[in-house]
């Protein structure tokens, strides 16, 4: 089985910054797509960002110019800087991995969900 353990998240005022990271374990052959995704209550969950298999990465509208998604393939970790933050940003965050898992002598393509961190913006 693989694992993703995120940290990072907690309670920060307007215009301030938090880094959130999601580290995959297990038996992972090569990790394709990470990012985040976000849901606030009674709305959905969202694409905030991410770095898709062989594309560049992509971002959410409202944090265009703000986040920054990175990744360390050596570490299989994936970081959100996030920059001048709102209140609307609050939200559950949890990170997403799709990745080859193998369990010898098979590969198999999976997608894995992170348990989510909070994070509060406030005003």
């Amino acid at each position: 089985q693989v694992q993703l353990v995120e940290s990072g998240g907690g309670l920060v005022q307007a215009g301030g910054s938090l880094r959130l990271s999601c580290v995959a374990n297990g038996n992972i052959f090569s990790i394709n797509a990470m990012g985040w995704y976000r849901q606030a209550p009674g709305k959905q969950r969202e694409l905030v960002a991410a770095i898709p298999s062989g594309g560049s990465t992509v971002y959410a509208d409202s944090v265009k110019g703000r986040f920054i998604l990175s990744r360390d393939n050596a570490k299989n970790t994936v970081c959100l800087q996030m920059n001048s933050l709102k209140p609307e940003d609050t939200a559950v965050y949890y990170c997403n991995v799709d990745l080859v898992r193998y369990s010898l002598p098979n590969f198999s393509i999976e997608n894995y969900w992170g348990q989510g961190t909070q994070v509060t913006v406030s005003s």
